[in-house]
């Protein structure tokens, strides 16, 4: 399996840098990953394979990947849960799995509608910045339940 975290824009503070760092280097040990900022949405779809429309206005190449947008509509999971979802995809899907935080103010329509998953980090806003960061917690977080590691002490 391999995952994949993009962001649009640069990352502005350092410390959320090093976090992110961090994290992709633990995720590391348990799946193959990276993270990668992205200029804006159309950047994203094509880095996934996916773009709107085509010049005949019609979709576009086959997909090259899974893309799960990061939206506080979307699925809510429990830490559990989302390492079930985790290990589901793992089982299932030949394609790398693409996690996108989107801007400040949230992806555009074209998006949502290509994306096959979006899922909601809770009901509280965060800036986009820090949802990378408890983004990638999370994803490393349920790599060690489904290894059985003591990180995840099922608070």
């Amino acid at each position: 399996m391999k995952v994949r975290i993009a962001w649009i824009g640069k990352t502005k503070e350092p410390a959320i840098q090093s976090l992110t760092d961090e994290y992709l280097k633990r995720i590391s040990r348990y799946v193959q990953v990276e993270g990668q900022a992205v200029r804006d949405e159309l950047t994203l779809l094509q880095m996934c394979g996916r773009e709107a429309f085509g010049k005949a206005g019609k979709k576009a190449i086959a997909a090259k990947s899974t893309l799960a947008l990061l939206d506080s509509r979307g699925t809510q999971y429990s830490s559990e849960g989302f390492a079930r979802f985790l290990e589901g995809y793992q089982d299932r899907n030949p394609l790398p799995l693409v996690f996108a935080v989107g801007p400040a103010d949230g992806f555009g329509q074209a998006v949502r509608n290509v994306a096959q998953h979006t899922i909601s980090l809770g009901s509280i806003t965060l800036a986009h910045e820090l949802a990378r960061v408890v983004l990638l917690e999370q994803i490393y977080r349920a790599f060690t339940i489904l290894k059985g590691h003591p990180y995840h002490s099922g608070h």
